[in-house]
């Protein structure tokens, strides 16, 4: 039996990824289970699933976890340092759901025991590339992608010779308002925000799809995971979402990924890699689906996705910045402080005139885990001055 660990199981891609484990009983052991506020969820599945340990990164919800768990055999922790405990047991595959930032220090606990890292959390990537895969490289463990996107672009690349890519084409479905008019996206509420037109996703990412923050998010990602340079990446926007990305080659082909939108489909992959196991996704019916639409990103429509590129510019601590602001702005957004626009336009000023203030306050060198964290934190207190201005 292979030992499975989940952090951030109580989420939308850890949700999937136990239906799927759910399905082959005798294939997997649970390992640790970890989880936010949804305590209910957490502790219904360690019991279901018989983890030795669950966690939730809150510590004020540890007598709560207790209380849940009370006559079971499952070890109950609470707080960050639980959760590098949780990621540090053996376990030979490590699902990294946790969303932001905050996922990054546990993603590198796991690759440092030498098993294999699905990588879901995009933030640690576009945080600390160099870092994390470097840990992979020295503790021989593997990083497999469970974005669709980059999980199709590892997909279209199997048994291909890197040096051939030309291009990579990542799509975007274009959110929740790809279709609204301009003129109503300065009004638009949270609750329209977080409403995706083909994906079944958390709030805070669907947001950001619908902002196209997710995308920029992953533009990076794709420069960082596989070696590109900014100027081989494309996105277009593809509202039917059965296209996941494109690789274009040096002799002109294009390899396309073409699924359902169904996160289970890239979770499945990398679970069961280097093999295909049967998945329960829908099979396409492409004479129903009657035609792929594609077209450029409107940048009057999505400004973030713009960012993207000027991050990858600048180099250096710029993705941390750029995901601190983010997510930033993106909890002012749900709080009602700022509106749907103004995120974007604060993000682009905090990378105006913040990296160099910034930056000036970390040692320079390499990227490391602390050096992110200090970036992380003033970026932040910068963009609670610039909202409260």
């Amino acid at each position: 039996m292979r030992r499975v660990t989940i952090l951030g199981a109580t989420g939308s891609i850890g949700q999937n990824t136990l239906d799927l484990i759910r399905r082959a009983p005798d294939e997997f052991q649970v390992v640790a289970l970890t989880g936010g506020r949804n305590i209910a969820q957490l502790a219904d599945d360690a019991r279901e699933f018989r983890a030795e340990l669950a966690v939730t990164a809150h510590l004020e919800l540890l007598t709560d976890l207790r209380s849940a768990l009370s006559g079971s055999d499952v070890a109950v922790a609470a707080g960050e340092d639980a959760l590098i405990e949780a990621a540090q047991r053996p376990a030979d595959w490590t699902m990294s759901a946790i969303v932001g930032v905050a996922g990054l220090a546990p993603g590198l606990a796991a690759l440092e025991q030498g098993g294999t890292l699905a990588l879901a959390n995009k933030e640690s990537l576009v945080t600390a590339g160099p870092l994390l895969l470097a840990t992979a490289a020295r503790h021989g463990a593997h990083i497999l992608p469970v974005d669709s996107e980059h999980s199709a672009i590892f997909q279209a690349l199997t048994g291909e010779d890197r040096a051939a890519i030309e291009r990579v084409i990542i799509t975007a479905s274009g959110g929740a308002f790809r279709d609204r008019p301009l003129d109503d996206l300065a009004h638009v509420g949270v609750d329209e925000a977080s409403t995706h037109p083909n994906w079944d996703m958390g709030q805070r990412i669907t947001i950001d799809s619908a902002s196209m923050f997710n995308k920029a998010l992953e533009v990076i990602e794709a420069k960082e995971f596989f070696g590109l340079e900014p100027e081989q990446i494309e996105v277009l926007v593809h509202p039917q979402s059965t296209v996941h990305a494109l690789v274009g080659f040096r002799d002109g082909a294009l390899m396309a990924h073409v699924g359902p939108p169904d996160m289970r489909h890239a979770i499945g992959f990398a679970l069961n890699w280097p093999d295909r196991r049967h998945l329960p996704v829908a099979r396409l019916d492409l004479s129903a689906i009657g035609r792929l639409d594609f077209a450029l990103p409107d940048p009057a429509r999505y400004p973030a996705l713009a960012l993207a590129w000027q991050v990858m510019a600048a180099g250096g601590h710029s993705g941390a910045i750029f995901n601190a602001a983010k997510e930033r702005a993106l909890d002012h957004f749900i709080a009602g402080h700022i509106g749907f626009l103004e995120m974007s336009a604060l993000v682009a000023r905090t990378l105006d005139h913040g990296l160099c203030d910034a930056q000036a306050q970390i040692e320079p060198g390499e990227i490391t885990l602390e050096s992110v964290r200090r970036c992380d934190h003033l970026t932040r207190q910068q963009m609670d001055r610039l909202i409260a201005a």
